[in-house]
């Protein structure tokens, strides 16, 4: 499915199954690790520098997202979310755009909904069957490998963004080496 140039507004992202493995750790006291991709949340900061909102809307809640988040400077987090829809209806309404300019990635069922709405959608390799059929474009990756970082590049790409997004990046980091 191509996408217009500049059509864009928002990439949102389901957290487990797509910014990491799936996996949940839980450690002696109860508490619960994940484990996120460094190539994905550099993928999540080209995006931000191309001008792309970034979002998070995951059913789960996790301190452990919430400081990926932070750390990545993801722009609005939803988490303990039942229904993936409806919590992003309220975003676009709140920020004034339409579901039509977002870009969303999931692997399971719960995020099928979504997927549906969105003028584009995207899935790791190992999203179940259900969601892998319904996504706009499936990455190689599996989720937590990969995947965010490859779709966001594709994405950069179709909306003829990917060479100003490496020159700002390493205008940038020639300013930082100064």
């Amino acid at each position: 499915m191509m996408i217009q140039p500049k059509s864009l507004f928002l990439l949102a992202f389901d957290v487990d199954g797509v910014l990491t493995d799936g996996s949940l750790y839980y450690g002696p006291q109860g508490e619960a690790y994940k484990c996120f991709s460094a190539r994905d949340g550099m993928g999540i900061s080209l995006a931000r520098l191309a001008g792309f909102k970034t979002a998070i809307i995951t059913g789960r809640l996790s301190d452990m997202v919430k400081r990926r988040a932070a750390d990545l400077g993801i722009d609005y987090i939803y988490q303990g979310v039942e229904n993936k829809l409806i919590a992003l209806q309220a975003l676009c309404r709140q920020i004034g755009i339409e579901v039509s300019q977002v870009a969303y990635m999931g692997d399971d069922i719960n995020d099928m909904a979504v997927l549906k709405a969105c003028q584009y959608s995207g899935a790791p390799a190992d999203a179940c069957k259900e969601v892998r059929k319904i996504a706009s474009w499936v990455s190689i990756y599996p989720g937590g490998k990969g995947a965010v970082r490859e779709w966001i590049e594709y994405l950069l790409r179709q909306e003829k963004r990917w060479e100003r997004v490496l020159q700002q990046y390493e205008d940038y980091r020639s300013d930082v080496r100064q």
